[in-house]
């Protein structure tokens, strides 16, 4: 963990410059320090994001302009950069191809459609307070994700880099053709592409705090005025308009309105679940309380900036956020220097712009998509947790064989089937005395004893409709398989939170299965668990037959040594549990 900058106190009252507030001096040089580095390192990437979206590269500029602000203003983290993000990039290119060509005007137009409509959504989480959302998108499912766009993006750079047209539908019809098409590269940009990867490569590993995509873009800008680049076949980028982008609200499109939801909705779960995750990361790496529901206004506003000034959805972004970070940034200061810089830029640099080879942005775009090919998180999954590796990888597979849209569909449905798999498959115990009288949980096995005639059965998950056919089995047969045989069966359900109506109704069906055997059920359930819930289904209050809810296992124990069911049964039942 890195040392935390002194942390003031928020001003809780305050809707908005969260980020900003209260002011720390000491540390404004840090600041503005890591705001200049910010947008060193960031405006060759966020150029490189219009390839992915499609989009003209000015555009990429307007990211980091006024949604920067719009975010400072109205968000809570004090760490999170919103600006473009490959993932919502390549989700733009993946779905609104189908109703209008790439790059083209009214595809330009729909991006500031969509991300309106994101806006909009936004607010409405916000309305409900659906910051929770977040949580349903898992991070083994968030990893196959973004390892998946990451084979997209690199994929479609292929032809790119050697100075050819990109063909083929889906990043390995890419790789292919790009593959099948080498002895047609053009040499010069193919030559350019190597020098451009050497220096981003090189500046990584022997000089890590060196700008390499920055000394890349400038080195070419530069060689392509001396040299030609253009005269000699290597494409450029063109004309790029100066001056600050104009304000506008972007056309409706009702005719494309199913395609724009569609692509609204991909990008808003993305956002929800990628800001909230980078937020939450460094809100604990500093010890600082993070709010997702407000950052969810700052969203809003940003991807709000973002349709009025004609460009693209924004995202918290991972990347970004840590190149901050690591250069010393602790509040939104140092993102308001950033949108400063920028803004000197689309004043006075556009014209050097225009200069700059198509092919550096091919390489930077590259390496951005290898970037988000996560080995070592799929490697950590293979150790650690080898069923939501299979969450990774069939996600990873939607992306790249199918497209980005069904790989969030797949993201979310998968995430939520390995938590419902992991609530069925659960870990379930019975109690057996240890040393010092202390309670010693094993595998469910029959006649492994808490007292002569007592069975402490610990159910370890929440109650539900998926999981009673288990529950019901497992203790049918501790009693079945009893040598010789129980008097209780006492269900450990301290760590149960929640049980449905399938499994209160299965309780008191359980109950009277229970009852023809001649062995009395009990349970240890807290006020602050279910106990209530068990209560409410009247589970184990059923005339003429003794049931009672304790506190702890001890307590059961206790109560239940020296009583059968059958003798107990008119002296305890009318009591009230």
């Amino acid at each position: 963990m890195k040392p935390a900058a002194p942390a003031p106190h928020r001003l809780p009252h305050l809707p908005f410059l969260q980020g900003l507030l209260p002011f720390n001096a000491a540390q404004l040089p840090h600041d503005i320090i890591a705001g200049i580095t910010l947008a060193a390192l960031g405006i060759p990437e966020v150029m490189g994001y219009t390839k992915i979206a499609g989009t003209p590269t000015v555009t990429g500029l307007y990211t980091i302009l006024l949604p920067l602000v719009a975010f400072a203003v109205f968000g809570a983290s004090r760490q999170l950069v919103v600006a473009a993000d490959s993932a919502t990039a390549a989700i733009l290119a993946g779905t609104l191809t189908a109703v209008a060509a790439l790059g083209s005007k009214d595809y330009v137009a729909l991006t500031s459609t969509v991300a309106l409509t994101v806006a909009a959504m936004l607010v409405i989480a916000r309305a409900f307070r659906l910051g929770f959302l977040a949580d349903f998108l898992s991070r083994s499912a968030l990893i196959g994700f973004l390892t998946g766009v990451g084979i997209q993006v690199a994929g479609g750079e292929l032809a790119g880099l050697i100075g050819l047209a990109r063909q083929g539908h889906g990043p390995l019809m890419q790789i292919a053709s790009a593959l099948q098409r080498v002895a047609q590269a053009n040499l010069p940009t193919t030559m350019l592409s190597i020098a451009v990867l050497v220096v981003i490569i090189g500046c990584k590993r022997f000089v890590p705090r060196a700008p390499g995509a920055l000394i890349a873009v400038i080195g070419s800008i530069v060689a392509s005025g001396v040299f030609n680049f253009a005269g000699h076949g290597i494409a450029v980028t063109g004309e790029v308009p100066g001056g600050l982008p104009s304000l506008f609200l972007p056309p409706l499109h009702m005719g494309e309105i199913n395609q724009i939801l569609i692509t609204a909705a991909s990008c808003f779960i993305v956002i929800i679940a990628q800001s909230a995750a980078t937020a939450r990361a460094y809100a604990n790496r500093y010890n600082e309380r993070g709010d997702d529901n407000a950052d969810i206004i700052g969203l809003a506003a940003a991807n709000a900036a973002a349709a009025f000034t004609g460009t693209f959805v924004v995202n918290g972004s991972p990347t970004k956020t840590e190149m901050l970070d690591d250069a010393g940034g602790r509040t939104q200061v140092a993102h308001l220097t950033t949108a400063a810089i920028v803004l000197l830029v689309l004043l006075f640099l556009t014209r050097p712009l225009s200069l700059l080879p198509a092919a550096v942005l091919s390489a930077i775009v590259f390496m951005i998509g290898v970037k988000l090919i996560d080995v070592k998180g799929m490697i950590e999954l293979y150790r650690m947790q080898k069923d939501e590796l299979v969450v990774a990888l069939l996600t990873a597979g939607v992306v790249v064989f199918v497209d980005v849209m069904h790989g969030i569909l797949a993201a979310v449905v998968l995430s939520l089937i390995a938590h419902a798999r992991h609530s069925y498959r659960l870990r379930t115990r019975v109690l057996t005395r240890g040393p010092g009288d202390s309670w010693i949980a094993r595998h469910v096995e029959p006649d492994l004893l808490a007292a002569p005639g007592i069975v402490v059965y610990r159910f370890e998950a929440d109650l539900f409709y998926a999981n009673t056919g288990r529950f019901t089995e497992e203790v049918l047969k501790l009693v079945n398989e009893a040598s010789p045989g129980l008097r209780w069966v006492v269900i450990d359900a301290s760590e149960i939170s929640n049980i449905d109506y399938t499994a209160g109704k299965t309780l008191i069906q359980l109950g009277g299965e229970l009852d023809k055997h001649g062995v009395g059920i009990a349970a240890v359930a807290l006020p602050s668990g279910v106990r209530h819930e068990i209560e409410r289904y009247k589970a184990l209050r059923v005339s003429g037959v003794h049931r009672e809810v304790f506190a702890t296992v001890d307590a059961a124990i206790e109560a239940l040594r020296d009583i059968s069911p059958s003798t107990s049964s008119t002296s305890q039942d009318a009591k009230p549990q």
